[in-house]
């Protein structure tokens, strides 16, 4: 698979409080509460809009850490995203809720509001729950395991979806299903788009066959070019076989980003960062993705191949199948000592650009020309300096290459998504 220039490519932002970085605070002139008022998101929704981009993205993380680690995920995604939405006109608006900690009546009513209010820009990212963080600060003892979390995931789309359905046909929605029962209509009235974007980022093949079967938008994880053409082509195949056409889906992998004028100078701001922060993160990041406690090991050896051969069981393995699959193969193929895979690990299991505007792009360019991806969901070393660099240097790259849009195509995000559909 390969595109000629077709200004297809979808690009996105991951606005992970003050940077992807857990230091970006230390670095730069910001205030410890500006993540909790409304001027920060505002200011970073116009930078996103002025730069074009299809679309900002806030996760989820209904339980408490400590913002002394990494300070982000303080306010819930759509309250965060309707102060966005007041700012902007065009920019997409994405953001995350748990199929296993949420009501489908009140998410849908929730959800179609804001897509309502906003004129049609508004995406659900639909994603079960695993951390038992999560579980406890619902008052319930344990997650389910992966295949009762996905089933449910199913029914609660499915309900999602037929009262988004109601909003504008009015008739009446009788579910009874394994996990859940309803019978309503829902009120809010159907938006500029008819109703939100589905998007979808579970890695394991239980989350790869919900997407194929509802979404629209995938959120990928991949580290290198050719597993990723698997994971698009298989998902695309995969919504094939679900009456759907294969161009219905588009797959957009996380890529992280530390810029410089030059790699030199990119290098230096990256080592910068790791330096303030907090000790052992990285190391942490990279054990929880390899279900292993790496402190013990010599930072000069390679990790050791009892820890990558060891198989997880899929039913009751508890973080992301997807994130553990990626990281495992990449390792493999990087594991000269931990200290070098700790240093090329540093997109925290995404791929990671640390150079200049020109490399970033030529990795996006590279990766959206060859089939590995429909866009990217760019993951940021620093908030708002590195949203600014991102849209005034690396984004007029892209346009002169052909690759990404110069203006919006349509107001709302369906509609846009569909237009590069059919530009790529």
């Amino acid at each position: 698979m390969s595109r000629d220039a077709d200004a297809g490519l979808v690009l996105g932002v991951n606005l992970q409080g003050f940077g992807q970085r857990p230091a970006a605070w230390r670095t730069q002139d910001v205030a410890a509460t500006d993540l909790l008022t409304a001027a920060f998101w505002e200011d970073l929704g116009r930078t996103a809009e002025r730069g074009l981009l299809d679309m900002v993205f806030l996760a989820d993380h209904p339980a408490w850490s400590d913002p002394n680690v990494r300070a982000y995920g303080l306010l819930e995604p759509f309250v965060a995203l309707g102060v966005i939405a007041g700012a902007t006109t065009h920019l997409g608006l994405v953001g995350t809720a748990s199929t296993t900690y949420n009501d489908p009546v009140e998410l849908a009513e929730r959800t179609l509001s804001l897509d309502t209010v906003s004129g049609g820009r508004v995406g659900w990212n639909a994603v079960t729950t695993y951390d038992s963080s999560v579980s406890a600060n619902f008052g319930v003892a344990r997650n389910p395991d992966r295949p009762e979390r996905y089933a449910r995931a199913g029914e609660f789309v499915d309900l999602v979806q037929a009262l988004w359905a109601s909003a504008a046909t009015g008739a009446t929605v009788h579910h009874r299903g394994e996990f859940l029962t309803h019978d309503g209509v829902l009120r809010v009235p159907p938006s500029a788009q008819g109703h939100p974007v589905v998007f979808q980022a579970g890695g394991s093949p239980h989350g790869r066959d919900l997407a194929a079967r509802v979404a629209e938008g995938v959120f990928a994880v991949e580290l290198t070019p050719e597993p990723a053409r698997e994971h698009l082509r298989a998902v695309k195949r995969a919504a094939a076989t679900y009456g759907r056409q294969s161009s219905d889906v588009t797959v957009v992998p996380g890529l992280s980003l530390v810029l410089g004028s030059t790699e030199a100078e990119a290098r230096a701001r990256f080592d910068h960062l790791e330096s303030l922060a907090p000790d052992g993160y990285a190391l942490r990041a990279l054990g929880t993705h390899l279900d292993a406690d790496l402190s013990g090991l010599d930072p000069a050896a390679p990790i050791p191949s009892s820890i990558l051969d060891r198989e997880v069981d899929p039913v009751t393995y508890g973080p992301s199948l997807g994130y553990h699959e990626t990281v495992v193969r990449w390792v493999r193929a990087n594991n000269t000592s931990l200290r070098d895979v700790l240093r090329g690990f540093g997109g925290y299991g995404a791929r990671i650009v640390v150079g200049t505007p020109e490399q970033a792009a030529d990795t996006i360019e590279d990766w959206y020309r060859t089939g590995a991806a429909d866009g990217v969901n760019l993951m940021i070393d620093e908030f708002p300096r590195g949203l600014e660099t991102v849209v005034d240097e690396l984004v007029p790259i892209l346009q002169r290459r052909g690759v990404f849009h110069r203006e919006y195509e349509d107001v709302t995000l369906r509609g846009r998504l569909a237009a590069r559909r059919h530009a790529a």
